[in-house]
């Protein structure tokens, strides 16, 4: 069974969807699922985070205990999984 892991949402991301937390605990043993209970609670927000293919879509970055993230890396318990929105300048 899957341990709770702590998640981390960027504002722009909590803004669209009401009720949302900028932190909240989840129980999942991949950022995949992980995203699959964030979708669960506010329906849409995988669509934000993940694109058809499905993979992390490119304007989000996945941390995982410091570490870049895809859906199936693994969340190990009391893990932390930040998201963050990517940033390019000029």
């Amino acid at each position: 069974m899957a341990e709770p892991v702590r998640v981390l949402l960027p504002d722009a991301l909590v803004r669209l969807f009401p009720g949302a937390s900028r932190q909240l605990h989840v129980i999942a043993g991949s950022v995949g699922e992980a995203i699959v209970e964030l979708d669960r609670r506010w329906p849409g927000m995988a669509d934000r985070l993940c694109d058809s293919t499905p993979a992390i879509r490119r304007h989000i970055n996945i941390f995982v205990d410091g570490d870049k993230a895809r859906l199936a890396t693994a969340l190990r318990p009391g893990a932390e999984m930040f998201v963050t929105t990517a940033i390019s300048g000029g």
